[in-house]
């Protein structure tokens, strides 16, 4: 299934393929705080709507993940990095992907602050 989605604004935008199974909460310092609910995908079904240069990237800690965020609004759509066996991967934030039930999405609870 392909989805749309958005920042708060729509500075930013993408579509993504995949099919949503579930996604996953983290406890670290900065999910916590942005309140994310994340659906890892390969990167190659992440496709940008907006150029890279309109947006703005985090990086924190070990510097592998890029936060992905809008300069305008402040929302954090995604994060790019590679996923343990070194392929490239996209987290997407469901909650700025656009027809999702997300009391229907199953979620998975992840201690990143104890890693």
């Amino acid at each position: 299934m392909k989805y749309q989605g958005s920042c708060h604004c729509g500075r930013i935008a993408f579509e993504v393929e995949g099919e949503i199974h579930g996604a996953m909460a983290c406890n670290c310092s900065i999910c916590q705080r942005k309140g994310s609910l994340m659906w890892f995908v390969p990167h190659d079904k992440l496709v940008l709507k907006t150029p890279p240069e309109d947006m703005s990237t985090y990086l924190f800690n070990k510097h592998v993940i890029s936060h992905r965020f809008c300069p305008v609004c402040g929302i954090h759509p995604f994060g790019e990095g590679t996923d343990p066996k070194g392929n490239k991967m996209a987290a997407i934030n469901i909650r700025c992907v656009e027809g999702i039930d997300l009391e229907k999405v199953p979620v998975q609870h992840f201690d990143g602050r104890s890693k």
